[in-house]
């Protein structure tokens, strides 16, 4: 009788690309929906190009920028231009020394979908 030990399944590797967009670095496919920091002058069903594309695989084939994949550039649509994140409250004090200081912000996204990955 014979057995197989080790059996992988078969998959298929999707395309995709580390981009970075504004200071953040993201793992994007096409289809995929990210909530990436503010945009400015996005404004909703319009396309947003990123350029700086870092790391680039397609079907197994990777391609590691230095820094940046050159002619590489995702494209994606805005889906929100304004999203208020979570409320964050800072709350500072110091025992004894009737100081306390109570602070809080709340951080501006933008929703977009991948919908190319040119490389």
């Amino acid at each position: 009788m014979l057995r197989r030990l080790s059996v992988k399944p078969f998959t298929i590797n999707k395309m995709y690309a580390i981009v970075e967009i504004n200071g953040q670095q993201f793992k994007v496919e096409e289809g995929k929906k990210l909530f990436v920091n503010h945009i400015k002058d996005a404004e909703e069903g319009k396309t947003v190009e990123f350029d700086k594309v870092l790391l680039l695989d397609n079907e197994g084939t990777v391609t590691v920028g230095a820094p940046t994949v050159s002619g590489a550039k995702v494209i994606a649509e805005v889906v929100n231009p304004l999203v208020k994140g979570d409320k964050v409250i800072v709350f500072k004090m110091k025992r004894r020394k009737d100081s306390r200081k109570k602070n809080g912000h709340r951080s501006h996204f933008t929703q977009v979908e991948i919908k190319t990955i040119n490389a």
